[in-house]
């Protein structure tokens, strides 16, 4: 087998595909078995014609156009370009794949366009983001993006979703037929309008950019998921994005230096938005916090159980909490927040409605965990800050919400910097 030509690819070229495209590259040959030897060669010819990967397709820096250029000349359709990260995805055949590898000095890397998902496991008042609330801090004239599987218009939110944009289904009123991103929306900004205030998040007066990246059974790729962060990036004027909350992930498979994902939040931070992204729900083991929580630089949230208390004393990290240190070593998550049996807005008749009509609470929300619901938590405490100190730079928001943590006697890596605790903000 090693004789074969797509062995001999990966063998010499495996510092140009990432993990996941090796192994397909050495999977492509598991149907040989049930072929006699002697049709190897042809059957091998028709199969890398015929069998495709979807890819993302990295060049060298400064190569976008000519790397594009080397594509067409093969007859590659792109299916998105993100030039911000000099990326692009597509669908292309085992032969293609083999023909850029050895003949295009403009590609980097490539990267098997592997699934991504929701971080949601089978409150605010812990947080005492209230205390800011009290002072006048509801998120108002700030904007986060919910990058996610849309969000439901629900009453808590009337007035407030400024844009939606989707990457799933081309649609263009918002929705969700998932139900996740509306939970997240309304951890981040619900106003509690249907619970007369029962049920109200850190920035109920906070706008909302719906970015569905994921489908209906709260699925996508990493293709899908830096389609909507780069739409953010080239839309953060149009709509003031001040904030990103992803509530999703996929497991961390190389450096963060490769990820294509880590690379898209990295630049989305670089222009000066604050990226909020769940750590995962893999804990207690080490070692599992998610991509793209894997990056240096965003915001990476973990979860705690609350135990359903405002009362601090009894609250500790969730057990499904992903725990660091990342792939590259790194101590992550950075900070944590509430993430279990977190009460939010429903999404009537979604997938998650449908099939757990038991996290059903009253008629108009629903109580779901994981580090999905800490993560948008977390971005609504941000709005407050920015709508405090609207001139803040990221790295500037990162170290306050740091600041105002607090420890809770465990491991770096379990617990980050500890317990955001927002009334140490001011």
């Amino acid at each position: 087998m090693f004789g074969y030509s797509v062995i001999q690819l990966v063998r010499e070229m495996g510092d140009k595909v990432d993990r996941d495209i090796r192994q397909e590259l050495v999977r492509f040959y598991q149907p040989f078995r049930r072929v006699p030897c002697f049709l190897h060669r042809p059957f091998e010819r028709l199969r890398k014609k015929t069998k495709r990967l979807p890819v993302i397709i990295e060049f060298e820096d400064g190569t976008f156009d000519f790397g594009l250029g080397d594509m067409k000349s093969v007859r590659c359709k792109t299916r998105s370009e993100f030039p911000s990260i000099s990326c692009c995805s597509t669908k292309v055949s085992v032969e293609k794949i083999e023909h850029l590898l050895r003949n295009s000095s403009n590609i980097k890397k490539i990267h098997y366009d592997r699934k991504v998902t929701t971080l949601l496991d089978v409150a605010s008042p812990s947080i005492h983001s209230d205390q800011l609330k009290q002072s006048g801090l509801t998120g108002k004239d700030v904007n986060i993006a919910i990058v996610d599987t849309g969000i439901y218009p629900h009453r808590d939110l009337q007035g407030r979703i400024i844009a939606f944009k989707d990457f799933i289904n081309n649609r263009t009123e918002a929705y969700d037929d998932n139900g996740h991103g509306t939970h997240c929306a309304g951890d981040a900004a619900g106003n509690g309008l249907s619970s007369n205030g029962k049920y109200q998040a850190p920035a109920p007066e906070a706008n909302l950019i719906g970015v569905k990246v994921l489908d209906k059974m709260g699925s996508g790729s990493l293709s899908t998921v830096i389609s909507g962060v780069e739409w953010c990036i080239q839309n953060k004027s149009s709509f003031n994005i001040n904030v990103l909350s992803l509530s999703l992930g996929s497991d961390a498979t190389q450096s963060a230096e490769d990820d294509p994902v880590v690379k898209a939040v990295n630049k989305a931070w670089d222009n000066g938005i604050v990226v909020c992204v769940a750590a995962g729900n893999s804990g207690p083991s080490p070692e599992t916090i998610a991509s793209p929580g894997i990056s240096q630089k965003v915001i990476t949230v973990g979860a705690t159980n609350d135990n359903n208390t405002v009362d601090r004393s009894d609250d500790v990290v969730a057990d499904f909490s992903s725990r660091g240190p990342t792939i590259d070593g790194l101590t992550k998550p950075d900070l944590l927040t509430p993430g279990v049996n977190i009460i939010s807005l429903r999404s009537p008749r979604s997938y998650i409605d449908k099939t757990n009509p038991q996290f059903r609470v009253d008629t108009n929300y629903m109580s779901l965990s994981g580090t999905s619901m800490a993560t948008p938590i977390c971005a609504g405490v941000v709005a407050q800050l920015l709508q405090k100190q609207p001139t803040l730079s990221p790295d500037q928001v990162k170290q306050q919400l740091i600041q105002a943590c607090e420890d809770m006697g465990q491991p770096p890596n379990v617990q980050g910097h500890g317990y955001l605790n927002a009334e140490n903000l001011f």
